[in-house]
């Protein structure tokens, strides 16, 4: 048997190959509006999990009955 080859034996969403073809691509080539939209779009990305997370966070919080209650304060005016 001959040698194998790394990306045999590994599974790599079609998603994350694009990405990871347009990275090797992007060191040999100039800057460009393309890649100034790629990179761009997965800051975008990383925000948009950063919203879920938050979400996901706030409602585990407010299940686990952790309700934050607001406390009145009384002003005296001088």
């Amino acid at each position: 048997m001959g040698k194998k080859h790394p990306d045999d034996e590994m599974v790599i969403c079609p998603v994350g190959r694009f990405f990871m073809d347009l990275q090797k691509t992007r060191a040999s080539t100039r800057k460009s509006d393309f890649f100034e939209h790629l990179d761009k779009s997965r800051v975008e990305f990383l925000k948009a999990l950063r919203s879920l997370l938050d979400e996901s966070i706030d409602h585990l919080e407010n299940r686990s009955g952790r309700k934050k209650k607001a406390t009145r304060i009384e002003v005296e005016e001088t």
